[in-house]
């Protein structure tokens, strides 16, 4: 520790005050506007996913030929779901779905059940069953349903 010379002095009293107060004022005016960002980033998250679910949709709709989702073959309001492997829906649907992505033949046997955003399964030029993602995970923040046009609406929480 090194002693005080004659002469050396620290801070007054008044210093530390101002530079307190300095501290206080830019603590009020950041803090507020820290919190403001941390809320619309998560709006914007909520926006993001829900118009990548509805372009997913249409794009799985464009890709199967179809116009509007076949009966049984889409998430209504009740059943709300965050699991893209089973969403638009992943009923049995051999008699509506003729064609997969790739425009091969749908085989009842081999290519999996209903129209699905992620793992959708189609055959490639060399005839080989491929899985295609319509999204990028498995499941989201929040929950879905669609109807029979494609029309995605997103909820916070389960139905």
């Amino acid at each position: 520790m090194k002693i005080p010379k004659r002469g050396e002095r620290g801070f007054t009293l008044i210093e530390l005050l101002i530079v307190v107060a300095i501290l206080g004022v830019l603590a009020a005016v950041v803090i507020p506007n820290v919190g403001r960002f941390i809320g619309r980033g998560e709006e914007e998250a909520k926006e993001t996913e829900f118009a990548n679910i509805q372009a997913a949709v249409h794009s799985m709709m464009v890709d199967n030929e179809l116009a509007t989702l076949p009966a049984g073959t889409f998430v209504e309001s009740a059943d709300a779901t965050r699991d893209m492997t089973i969403f638009p829906s992943d009923a049995v649907c051999a008699t509506d779905k003729v064609l997969d992505v790739a425009g091969g033949t749908y085989v009842l046997d081999s290519d999996k059940n209903g129209y699905i955003l992620y793992q959708h399964d189609r055959i490639a030029a060399d005839a080989q069953a491929v899985l295609s993602n319509y999204v990028a995970s498995n499941t989201t923040a929040y929950w879905y349903h669609v109807d029979a046009q494609g029309t995605v609406t997103q909820s916070e929480s389960a139905p």
